[in-house]
């Protein structure tokens, strides 16, 4: 049975930092590509970040840049996401997704809420 779990969200101030992670299992989770996505009350689903399953390429949306930071740890088969100098406008539920050719993944989602 595939899962994705992800863990690591919470409440935190402006400034501050969080890291989440996503535990999986069920496949071969170093044939995947892994990336996480984001999506706030009203808004639509938003790629974060992204992280390649052969070279670890990374790629990241522009509002998070220089701050978040995806790695992947194949032993563990989980994937992580640094988030620092978290702003407000980053609270929102956070995905993990798996994918691979025309699978496709997804986790259940952890709340990130940044307020003062």
């Amino acid at each position: 049975q595939v899962q994705l779990v992800e863990s690591g969200g919470g409440l935190v101030q402006p400034g501050g930092s969080l890291r989440l992670c996503c535990a999986a299992s069920g496949f071969t989770f170093s044939d995947y590509a892994m990336s996480w996505y984001r999506q706030a009350p009203g808004k639509e689903r938003e790629l974060v970040a992204a992280i390649g399953y052969v070279t670890g390429s990374t790629n990241y949306a522009d509002s998070v840049k220089g701050r978040f930071t995806i790695s992947r740890d194949n032993a563990k088969n989980t994937v992580y996401l640094q988030m620092n100098s978290l702003k407000p406008e980053a609270t929102a539920v956070y995905y993990c997704k798996a994918a691979r050719w025309l699978t496709t993944y997804w986790g259940q989602g952890t709340q990130v809420t940044v307020s003062s």
